[in-house]
């Protein structure tokens, strides 16, 4: 029997998932050792950090996570970081493959007037402040204002859109971070606009998620009927069955008694941002009617933008265009890429799964004969290394201290409050 050892840097579902790929490639005659390796003291990525609060069954994936995590042969070391505490060249010496899937953390920039005026920021930091992200605990949101914009057309947006909307007692029974969930209960927003570029034919939001919307109890949520009859005009007779599909959700939208509670949550079509303006800090957002001359603006003290998404650099890794230079997720030498990192922010997490499965089948089909010796353990100095017994007490203290809440887990949010409760 061949024995490989792979390293996997990122503990989000794209590493899990190219982690159970290669537990699944396993044979009587192939084996294989896997080191998942993660910057933050906690796994699961945008399981844990990314999805919104209020959607708990989508975080129900962390169960076959923990199943990956638990087959012989894996092992986690989180609390390690690629650059200081170890580099791609170690990792590449000392096994057989190497797959980087470290996703795309980075908001990408609309890149005009204005966007650096405080009050202005990306879903990549006002999503992970309100997960308990550690980075980001201590980002200074501004909810002083009525209304709030939020800048792009899919579900990220849409999540960060309903997250300012929500009567903020509804995210009491959610593992929201208790600092976000103090600050939205201080909040004076009570219109959230979502602005896309255009026609709602084309936005990238997911039917179910739209379908929930006309749920919310204490929101008003406005479509404008003539947004949808002229997206059905511009999509034709040949429309894809997935814009069929949201554009009938739009509709039931649209077509609502209209209700009179004291939060709103509005779409607007056909906009492009041009502009933010303000002194020193948002005051308004100049927009151009997509298409067309006409210019309008809202004024609001507060803009998110959630068009997309890109990965950073890593020392040793090709890089362009947001995402590693890859050929189907082979990069280089004994070099692998998954998920976002791989093809840019696209799909739904189950996305990763296939993704991945197609990837490690190539790294297998691509390996010679294993390596003597030799494992991250030979890199790593330090002894605050997160591994999955330590990750068992850490979700274990969570889940205990969010049950008389009654919430699914009560997160620990600085490093160290998380690595005490891992006994580091």
């Amino acid at each position: 029997m061949k024995s490989y050892k792979v390293a996997i840097v990122g503990a989000g579902p794209a590493g899990y998932f190219a982690a159970q790929a290669l537990q699944n490639l396993a044979s009587e005659e192939l084996a294989f050792s896997i080191d998942m390796i993660e910057r933050l003291p906690t796994p699961w990525g945008l399981v844990r950090s990314g999805v919104a609060p209020d959607h708990p069954k989508i975080k129900s994936v962390s169960k076959v996570f923990e199943k990956i995590a638990n087959t012989p042969g894996f092992r986690l070391f989180a609390n390690v970081e690629l650059g200081s505490d170890f580099t791609i060249e170690q990792l590449k010496e000392r096994y057989d493959a190497v797959v980087i899937a470290t996703g795309s953390p980075r908001g990408k920039k609309l890149g005009i007037p204005g966007e650096e005026l405080a009050g202005s920021m990306s879903a990549a930091t006002f999503v992970p402040w309100y997960n308990a992200h550690p980075d980001f605990k201590d980002e200074q949101i501004d909810l002083s204002s009525h209304k709030a914009v939020v800048i792009g057309a899919g579900n990220v947006a849409m999540d960060v859109a309903r997250m300012l909307a929500l009567e903020p007692s509804e995210l009491d029974p959610t593992d929201t971070a208790d600092h976000a969930i103090e600050a939205l209960k201080e909040s004076a927003i009570r219109e959230v606009v979502i602005s896309a570029r255009r026609g709602a034919e084309h936005a990238a939001f997911t039917s179910p998620e739209l379908r929930e919307l006309p749920k919310l109890e204490h929101t008003n949520v406005v479509i404008e009927p003539e947004d949808i009859s002229a997206a059905i005009v511009r999509a034709g007779d040949e429309i894809e069955k997935d814009t069929k599909s949201n554009l009938d959700a739009m509709i039931v939208i649209a077509e609502r008694e209209p209700t009179a509670h004291e939060r709103t949550m509005r779409f607007q079509f056909m906009a492009t941002p041009i502009e933010i303006k303000g002194n020193g800090r948002v005051e308004e957002v100049v927009f151009q009617r997509t298409g067309g001359d006409e210019k309008f603006s809202i004024k609001c003290g507060l803009v998110i933008t959630a068009i997309g998404y890109e990965s950073p650099s890593l020392e040793g890794v090709p890089y362009a265009q947001g995402k590693v230079v890859n050929t189907d997720g082979y990069v280089e030498g004994n070099l692998y890429v998954v998920g976002w990192a791989k093809r840019g922010p696209s799909g739904v997490i189950g996305t990763n799964k296939s993704d991945a499965a197609d990837v490690m089948k190539l790294l297998v089909s691509q390996l010679s004969e294993p390596k003597i010796s030799g494992d991250i353990t030979e890199i790593i100095t330090h002894d605050k290394v997160v591994t999955q017994m330590h990750w068992e007490q850490i979700n274990a203290a969570e889940v205990a201290a969010g049950e008389p809440l009654g919430k699914p887990r009560k997160k620990a949010v600085s490093r160290e409050e998380l690595l005490n409760l891992g006994a580091l």
